[in-house]
Parts: structure tokens; sequence; C-alpha cells
């Protein structure tokens, strides 16, 4: 079904997806509406209990999760590994049931639990007259996130589509009631027109995607396929570079959004030398609230030894 889905094309109109076989997406997301309207102390307890729900059953994701983990923290003991593998299930639990207030409710009712750190690095970037990207990572409260980002600057978003094109077309309309420019994955003449305009670009380069156009920066100590174009459009584009990040409070409601001071000298020397200062950037912020980030992906998927058979074999140690 999933290869069947990513051979269409993007299509947002809602009359498109009338038929019996979209009934279930359709009830999902009438799901996650109604949740969303729920008040965000028991969103987030929901969310809790799905965490531990997926901590318990995906047993694939829980394996890739506790792969990374041991390879990023090996400083920690294994009780402590494992308590924020349980940790990092729970936070994007939670940032899933987030999907629906980032997808249905209107943002800016969460301005008041919101707090901003350093928006004069991007004002100041932005000055300089050749677009800003917006170098963020795949943190839990991505979609919550970026939303509440546009409550701040004007935006635009890469994004890649969601492998069912109804979910996808919710997805890609809600984020452009919060963005300008709702850009696809590969769209690097729209990434390019935007910054040209001197707009923002939210953008992303911390998973892993594949061997093509890649150096193996270290990323945690560990050798990670890095790909080398933020290094191409930073040149062509003279854009500034600025790290941004957003995670959850975990005291009390809340959310705190940082942007850090626009790269300087990028690009550098080589392609290997700005893969490995965006990987140490990305990592630095990770360290903030280690149980935020996607650890269910398998960053470290493609090794630089083709034959190697990496880490996420279940009899590896």
């Amino acid at each position: 079904m999933k290869k069947k889905y990513r051979k269409l094309p993007r299509n947002t109109d809602y009359s498109a997806y009338r038929h019996p076989r979209w009934w279930p997406t359709w009830l999902a997301i009438g799901l996650m509406w109604l949740v969303a309207q729920l008040p965000i102390r028991f969103q987030w307890w929901l969310g809790k209990l799905a965490g531990l729900a997926a901590w318990k059953l995906a047993r694939s994701r829980r394996h890739i999760t506790e792969v990374n983990i041991r390879l990023c923290f090996p400083e920690l003991t294994a009780q402590q590994q494992a308590a924020l593998v349980r940790k990092a299930f729970i936070a994007n639990g939670i940032g899933l049931l987030e999907l629906g207030i980032a997808w249905f409710r209107d943002p800016a009712k969460l301005t008041g639990i919101t707090r901003i750190h350093g928006i004069e690095h991007f004002e100041e970037a932005l000055e300089a007259g050749h677009g800003v990207l917006l170098l963020g990572g795949h943190y839990s409260t991505l979609d919550l996130g970026g939303s509440l980002v546009t409550e701040y600057i004007e935006a635009d978003v890469m994004q890649r589509d969601h492998n069912n094109p109804l979910m996808n077309a919710v997805m890609t309309r809600a984020r452009g009631r919060r963005y300008g420019t709702v850009l696809g994955a590969k769209d690097l003449r729209g990434l390019f027109r935007s910054l040209k305009k001197n707009r923002a670009v939210w953008y992303a380069t911390d998973q892993d995607y594949g061997r093509k156009d890649i150096v193996f920066a270290p990323f945690f100590g560990i050798p990670a396929g890095t790909i080398t174009a933020t290094s191409r459009i930073a040149e062509r584009s003279q854009c500034r570079i600025v790290p941004f990040s957003h995670f959850r409070r975990e005291d009390k409601p809340g959310y705190d959004i940082y942007f850090h001071p626009a790269l300087e000298d990028f690009p550098g020397a080589d392609d290997l030398e700005d893969a490995t200062r965006i990987n140490r950037i990305i990592e630095q912020e990770i360290r903030k609230a280690p149980d935020q980030y996607l650890w269910m992906h398998r960053r470290f998927k493609t090794r630089p030894d083709p034959a190697d058979p990496g880490f996420y074999g279940r009899k590896r140690n």
C-alpha cells in the first residue's frame, strides 16, 4: 500500500478522498481533531499512555531506539539508557497528540506558555537580505514547535510528504495555514525562490537519506551519513544559516523556542567540515532534552562501508 501511495501526486482537495477506502483515515483524522480540543494537560497524559503502549508493543522501533541511545550515550549505565528509551517513547507519544493542536487549533492560544529565546539572532540574519535557512531537527515537538514559531516570524517550510495521500493533504493544508509556502522535500527551485525573496525556510538535515550526496560526519561520535546540500544552498544563495530548536517543558505545560546566532564563514573549507559543524550543533540542542528527539529513526543506517551489516541487526552486540 505504501509503495502505491508514493506514486500518487500531492492532492490537497478533500473532494478527492470520498471513496470508502479513505474512511478509516477520515476516522483517524476525526479522532485527532476531537483529542485536540481537550485541555493540554489531559492531552499530555493521553500522549504518555500512547507512548508507553508503543514502548511495550512497537518492538522494532524500541530496538532502533535502544541501539541509537546505546551508541550516542555510552557514558550512561544500562539502567539509565533503558530509562531514556522509555522517556523517549513518552515524549514522542505526547508529540503525536500535539499534531492535532498544530493542525486543528490556533497555536496563538499557546503563546502565553511559550518562551522565545534569541529571536534577535534571526532578525539580524534576515537583515542581510539573502534569506534565512532555519536549521531545525526532528524533535518530538516538530509540528507544534513549527506552528508556534510562525506566531513570531514569517517562514516557509520544506516537508517530506506523508505516505498516505489523505493524511498528507490534511498535513499540507494545516501547515499552509501557518507557513507561507509548503515546499516538497526535493523542491530546491522553490527553496531558492523563497530565499531570493528574503524569506525564512524551515530545513532539517538530521536524518539518514541514503548514500547519495552525503559525507560521513560524526554525530554523537558515530560517523553518520549527512547530506551536503546545506553547503550548496548557502553557497549559491548566500543565505544565512540560523540554528533553532523547540522543546516541551517538563515541569508544567509550556514550550521553549531557541534561535542561535547565524553561522559565520559558512560554507567552510569542505563538505565534511560543514557537515561536522551542523551535526555538532544539532547534538548540542538534543542534549538539552535528550528524550525529546526522534530516536526511532535509523540515523546510522547508511555506513561508510557498504558491506558493513550496520548496527540494527538484532543479533549484533
